[in-house]
């Protein structure tokens, strides 16, 4: 991708500007750092101006400096805010209120005139929002958002994270009011404009805790003899529009972020849960697409186009499971067709080169004040992969239509979601470390790399290095991201994809049903931001996973508090110079052990070819998926953190798994 031209220096004979994200360390000290430019520009806690922790800034960079050193700088502007409200704590007194915020990042107090305390009062917990930190400003000014009656120390804790994401807690009351106003109701009007499929057998099929159902299929036989297949979209974008107050609160967002013990949704209730939750038994606005396909799963004809659905069923992924292998059930025809078609296009698709990585998903159990109290494992099965080759069709076959649609023989700006070949720096010692198990890698195309890597994860079920090699072959994969600059999907192997299929938790899918339509309707309007709000989903999509991960870091924490003295058998899940990470094989918990805790053993050195510490003097040796028992030493909340001890010269059997409170779904 080319490098954006804001990110160049500008040269002048005085000063240089260039743009970046400001990430300010522990210690205080801040960097900059620029999209294309090797080394970040260091700035001193003195130079920040108005600047916090992961703003967009323009630095003004020093001039000198000794060769090879980092330059340093002075933040000049604030280009774009990561977030602006944070959690902290009031200090009022009579006549002058402040806001001190909380967090490892050093973030100056908030002035909050009295009238913009909404009820707050002296020692609360609250959350502010920055209104304005003008130039003459000497503190940022604010107000009080909320009062944080948090039900405990947990659920304070998960709030935290959402915030310092950057993800509001809720929604404004202008947007809720406006959310309630929007109608569901099926206007005659809005008929003429859409094919009418509610005539058709279709059925919803997600997780049985779900709440919003954003995908349904249809099924009918044809008279050909051909099988008309419709994969149905909530059409969010029939209720918000763009450039509403709505659109803009979700492109804010851009995601919905599921935590474990809540979701922060990406849209109000009112649209995400009713008006576009594809519930049965009511009638529907959708976006489709709609296939024809014979019975060896080969695609004779698509359209594309806006529809209304009536969802006759709701399954959930475990009734559709069991009908797959009992042949027996409610529609169990269709639902055994329908597996038989996806089984078709996953072999395809693997035959074409995509990459067949797969993994388990690791969930709580929460008991009714949200503690865990058990550890459940979701595998992919039948159900799951059956939707997910539909979902991926569709995908596919969206982003083939616009890629087709040129105007003066340019595409048009759309959010792909790319995913770009390995790079050669990670994937060579990736294939040099799975050699020494003996399996052998290809490297010669992108083709035959893929190959290799189908090969290995099927060779390598059910062997001890099973673990190790799935963990780092997923890392050496480039990470996928919105952009318009289309390169294609490698390890899906699409030339084009997009997505399309999940508009109440996804702001690119809107976007993709937006342009869809001025596509169809012959009115295209191309948008010059398009890839400045790719990336800003990207960015979005990114601080999403985080805190999805802290979240759960949380749980595991919190969960393990239990188990503190006690050993168990684990697998070693990551290897650092500072020490090693291991997995609970009983819990999948992940916990540090430190490297200063073995100096009394032995002189460990960081072997990073081998992806292992190792002994100098004993030659012991600490590889990436190794067995290894474990004892609980730690468990900080506050950091998120677990420590564990290797526990040496102990017998397997005497761990103490049977503690462990592990299901399998």
């Amino acid at each position: 991708m080319a490098k954006s031209k804001i990110n160049q220096p500008k040269k002048s004979s005085q000063v240089q500007i260039v743009k970046g994200k400001l990430d300010i360390s522990r210690s205080g000290m801040g960097y900059v750092i620029v999209e294309g430019q090797e080394k970040d520009i260091m700035v001193k806690p003195n130079d920040f101006g108005k600047a916090f922790h992961g703003d967009m800034v323009r630095v003004q960079v020093a001039k000198g400096g000794s060769p090879g050193k980092r330059a340093e700088g002075k933040v000049v502007d604030v280009a774009e805010r990561k977030q602006t409200t944070f959690i902290g704590t009031l200090q009022l007194n009579k006549t002058v209120a402040f806001f001190i915020p909380s967090g490892e990042k050093q973030i100056p107090d908030f002035y909050i005139p009295i009238e913009k305390l909404n009820g707050a009062t002296d020692g609360q917990r609250v959350v502010a929002r920055l209104t304005k930190w003008d130039k003459d400003d000497k503190k940022p000014q604010g107000e009080i958002v909320s009062i944080l009656t948090a039900k405990d120390e947990a659920d304070m804790a998960m709030k935290e994270i959402l915030i310092d994401a950057g993800f509001s807690l809720g929604f404004e009351k202008e947007v809720m009011e406006l959310a309630e106003k929007l109608s569901g109701k099926i206007t005659r009007e809005e008929l003429t404009k859409r094919k009418d499929c509610r005539d058709i057998l279709t059925f919803t099929i997600d997780p049985l805790d779900a709440k919003d159902f954003d995908d349904a299929i249809s099924i009918r036989n044809l008279d050909n003899g051909n099988y008309e297949i419709g994969v149905h979209i909530a059409d969010v974008s029939h209720f918000v529009t763009a450039g509403s107050i709505l659109d803009k609160v979700a492109y804010a967002r851009a995601t919905s972020v599921y935590l474990p013990d809540r979701v922060n949704p990406m849209l109000p209730e009112k649209i995400s849960n009713e008006l576009c939750s594809l519930r049965p038994n009511e009638d529907k606005y959708t976006f489709s697409v709609i296939f024809q396909i014979n019975n060896r799963a080969e695609i004779k004809s698509k359209w594309i186009g806006r529809t209304i659905i009536h969802s006759d069923h709701r399954f959930s992924y475990e009734e559709v499971q069991q009908i797959i292998e009992t042949k027996d059930g409610v529609h169990h025809k269709p639902i055994l067709l329908l597996n038989s078609l996806a089984q078709e296009f996953r072999k395809e698709r693997f035959n074409n080169g995509a990459i067949n990585f797969s993994s388990s998903e690791v969930r709580f159990q929460l008991d009714e004040k949200g503690k865990p109290i058990g550890i459940i494992v979701k595998e992919s099965k039948e159900a799951h992969k059956l939707i997910e080759e539909f979902m991926l069709l569709a995908n596919r076959t969206v982003a083939e239509y616009v890629s087709k649609i040129k105007i003066n023989k340019e595409a048009i700006p759309f959010p792909y979601r790319i995913h770009a070949t390995p790079d050669d720096e990670k994937i060579k010692p990736f294939a040099a470390f799975a050699r020494k198990f003996g399996y052998t890698f290809d490297l010669h195309d992108e083709k035959q790399v893929a190959a290799s890597f189908n090969k290995l994860l099927a060779d390598v079920q059910g062997k001890p290095e099973q673990h190790v090699l799935e963990q780092l072959g997923i890392r050496t994969m480039a990470k996928a991201v919105y952009t318009s600059q289309n390169i294609g999907h490698y390890g899906l192997g699409f030339e084009n994809y997009c997505h399309f299929t999940s508009p109440i938790r996804r702001y690119p899918d809107v976007m993709v049903h937006r342009i869809l339509q001025e596509c169809i309707d012959k009115n295209v309007r191309p948008d010059k931001k398009t890839e400045e709000r790719c990336k800003h989903c990207s960015d979005r999509e990114r601080a999403a996973m985080e805190a999805e991960r802290a979240g759960n870091k949380y749980k595991q924490v919190e969960y393990m508090q239990q188990f503190l003295g006690d050993e168990f058998d684990g697998i070693i899940s990551g290897v650092a110079a500072f020490g090693f990470w291991v997995e609970t094989v009983a819990h999948k918990c992940e916990g540090l052990v430190s490297a200063k805790d073995l100096n009394h053993f032995d002189d460990f050195r960081h072997d990073e070819t081998d992806y292992a510490l190792v002994g100098m003097r004993t030659q012991t040796r600490f590889r990436m998926g190794d067995k290894i028992k474990i004892k609980v030493v730690a468990a900080n909340l506050t950091k998120r953190q677990l420590d564990y001890e290797w526990v040496s010269g102990k017998d397997d059997s005497k761990s103490k798994t049977n503690k462990a409170k592990t299901k399998k779904k």
